[in-house]
């Protein structure tokens, strides 16, 4: 199933996807966000409209997360090395998951445009990512219990200004800018996705292939990172997990290569869909 967060008649509400473009739309106002602790439908009303996807405005499925999006680095291997070599080390993998955040005010919409000031940074990247969504949180999850936990699966850009993030040292501001995750453009529910370590993921700019893998490459898998997780802290219903990027970013080419004004990203993964979004400055 596919679950989506949207803008219908000047209101936010949560729909579900049927057939072809069409949309079932709840009557009641509400996006995903508020439907975490009463749970998510699992289908649609006789009363919810049916709507053509053109007439719906799709927002992030949690416009607004509860708690800054958690986030895995080098959590692929061929990533590990480019960053590793951009900076003229040796490739070392961790050993254990590499955790940072981004700031909720970061999360836009799917097709929204991506705000780039240039006196805040001038070296804006992008990452594509699988994004988790957990239906259930928990301390100490066993591995073997962990996908229980997942409500479902989205696409991420985790947009990255890498003169801030190399600058101060540490993750966080260069991965909290406004505006610099794209989510969407739904979530599509753990029981339609077969094995999501066997997932194609690609991100493009103006439609020139700069990222393409598989999720099997990941390093850390999903129910390891839950359970790694929550023996240290609480997880909640709600919480957005970003699984880390392959190869292909910006900072590692050769020259680098970061987005400017009018640039179009897109980024794609087989059978949960793909984001848009125009990078646009002032």
């Amino acid at each position: 199933m596919r679950i989506a967060s949207v803008v219908h008649q000047e209101s936010r509400r949560i729909a579900i996807h049927e057939q072809s473009d069409l949309w079932a739309v709840a009557p009641g106002p509400g996006d995903l966000g508020d439907y975490l602790d009463t749970g998510v439908p699992n289908s649609a009303g006789d009363d919810w409209p049916r709507v053509a996807a053109a007439e719906l405005t799709f927002l992030a499925p949690l416009p607004r997360p509860r708690r800054n999006v958690l986030c895995l680095g080098l959590n692929y291997a061929d990533h590990a090395r480019e960053s590793q070599q951009a900076k003229g080390k040796e490739l070392e993998l961790p050993e254990h998951p590499v955790v940072f955040t981004k700031a909720t005010h970061t999360v836009i919409g799917p097709y929204a445009d991506i705000p780039l000031d240039p006196k805040v940074t001038q070296q804006l990247d992008w990452e594509v990512e699988l994004g988790v969504i957990l239906r259930r949180g928990g301390r100490n999850i066993r591995e073997a219990d962990a996908l229980e936990h997942v409500l479902g699966y989205t696409v991420v850009n985790d947009l990255s200004a890498r003169d801030l993030q190399f600058r101060h040292k540490q993750f966080f501001l260069g991965k909290s800018v406004d505006g610099t995750c794209p989510m969407g453009p739904w979530i599509t529910t753990a029981d339609a996705v077969d094995d999501p370590h066997a997932l194609a993921l690609s991100c493009a700019v103006n439609g020139t292939v700069k990222q393409q893998s598989n999720t099997r490459e990941m390093v850390f898998p999903i129910p390891e990172v839950i359970a790694t997780l929550s023996r240290i802290m609480t997880l909640e219903a709600g919480d957005v997990l970003a699984t880390g990027t392959p190869a292909g970013v910006g900072f590692a080419r050769t020259p680098p290569e970061f987005l400017q004004h009018g640039d179009t990203v897109t980024c794609e993964i087989e059978g949960l869909g793909a984001l848009r979004n125009r990078v646009v400055a002032p």
